[in-house]
C-alpha cells in the first residue's frame, strides 16, 4: 500500500488546526483502502498554542508528526522542510488555515494514478479586491520572462507531487527559495486544476499587502533578471534624452551668445537622474544581496523539537 504524506506548514493556526484536522482525517478515510497516510505538521516557530494543539492531536492519531522550529523561519523554510522530512510516495502541500480546502486531495489521487507527476491548483479570483488582482496579474507578467519556469495565474502551493517530483525539488540547495518557480522548474508532467477561492476556517491572515511586495521580489528575483535590464534600458534611454538635450542647448547658445537659463529644470534633473540611479542600485543590491546569503551557508531552518518516533 502507497503512503500519503500530507505536509503542513504553519504559523500561529492555534484557532483552526483542530478543524483542519476533522476535514483531512474525512478525506483519508475516503481514500485509506488505497492508501496509508501520514500527516506531517510544520510548526514554523509559532508564539501561540499552536504546537501544544498538535501534540493534544497526536495523542489520539500516531498517524500525525510535527516538527518544530526553533524560530520563525518563513514559510519557505517549512515547506523545505516538510518536504525532506515526509516519507509518502506521494506528498501533498496545503496550508492549515483551509483556505486550501483537503477534497481537493480526491481528485488529484485519480490524476497521479492517470500518469501526472504533479497536480497543481489554480485559484479562481472571485471575491477578491481589484487591486489585490491587479498587482498579482502584474507578478505573473512579470514572472513570463523568466525563460525557464512558466507559472499559471493563480497558482497556488497547493499541490501534489509523486516522490520523484519531491527529491528533484530537494536536489536544488538554493537557501533563497521560491518555491512556485522551482515547482515549475524542475518540470514533470503536471495536471492544473481549478479550484474556489475560500476564506479563512478561523485567526488571522498572515500576509499583508508589504508582505506580499516582498514575496513577489523575491520571486522575480529569483528567477528572472528583467529588473537589471529594465534599469539598462532607462539608462540608455536618459542619455539618449540627455545628449539631445545637450545639443539644444549648444546650438542655442551658438545662436543667441549666452547660456540659456533654466535653474529650476537643471536640479529637476539632476534630482531624477539621482532617483534612477539609486533604483538601480538598490536592484542591483537586491541580487548581490542574494549572492551574499548563498556564500553564509547557513541552514534553512533549525529544528527545536520533534515527534518522538523520529528522535
Amino acid at each position: 500500500m502507497k503512503k500519503l504524506s500530507i505536509v503542513v506548514p504553519m504559523y500561529n493556526e492555534e484557532e483552526v488546526i483542530e478543524l483542519f484536522y476533522k476535514e483531512t482525517k474525512k478525506v483519508v478515510d475516503e481514500v485509506s483502502k488505497k492508501y496509508d497516510y501520514e500527516m506531517l505538521f510544520v510548526n514554523d516557530g509559532s508564539k501561540d498554542s499552536t504546537l501544544d494543539k498538535v501534540k493534544e492531536l497526536r495523542k489520539k492519531d500516531k498517524k500525525i508528526r510535527y516538527i518544530s522550529f526553533s524560530r520563525n523561519f518563513g514559510k519557505e523554510a517549512g515547506i523545505y522542510a516538510g518536504l525532506k522530512n515526509s516519507k509518502g510516495d506521494i506528498v501533498v502541500l496545503l496550508d492549515a488555515d483551509l483556505q486550501h480546502d483537503p477534497k481537493y486531495i480526491i481528485e488529484m489521487l485519480k490524476y497521479i494514478e492517470e500518469g501526472f507527476d504533479t497536480v497543481t491548483t489554480i485559484r479562481n479570483r472571485k471575491g477578491e479586491s481589484k487591486v489585490k488582482s491587479y498587482f498579482s496579474e502584474s507578478f505573473y507578467k512579470i514572472m513570463k520572462e523568466a525563460k525557464d519556469i512558466e507559472l499559471k495565474q493563480g497558482s497556488q502551493d497547493y499541490r501534489m507531487m509523486t516522490r520523484q517530483v519531491v527529491d528533484s525539488i530537494l536536489q536544488i540547495k538554493e537557501h533563497n527559495r521560491f518555491s512556485k518557480g522551482i515547482f515549475s522548474w524542475v518540470g514533470f508532467k503536471t495536471k492544473y486544476i481549478e479550484v474556489e477561492n475560500r476564506t479563512r476556517a478561523a485567526g488571522k491572515s498572515k500576509w499583508n499587502f508589504r508582505s506580499l511586495v516582498k514575496y513577489a521580489i523575491e520571486g522575480i528575483t529569483s528567477f528572472t533578471l528583467k529588473p537589471l535590464k529594465i534599469s539598462v534600458v532607462i539608462g540608455i534611454l536618459i542619455s539618449i534624452v540627455a545628449l539631445f538635450s545637450a545639443i539644444a542647448i549648444i546650438i542655442q547658445t551658438l545662436i543667441q551668445g549666452k547660456d540659456v537659463p533654466g535653474y529650476a529644470s537643471i536640479i529637476t534633473t539632476i534630482l531624477f537622474m539621482g532617483g534612477i540611479q539609486l533604483i538601480s542600485i538598490g536592484i542591483l543590491s537586491e541580487y548581490v544581496g542574494k549572492i551574499y546569503l548563498e556564500t553564509k551557508n547557513r541552514p534553512d531552518y533549525l529544528i527545536k523539537e520533534k515527534s518522538k518516533d523520529e528522535d
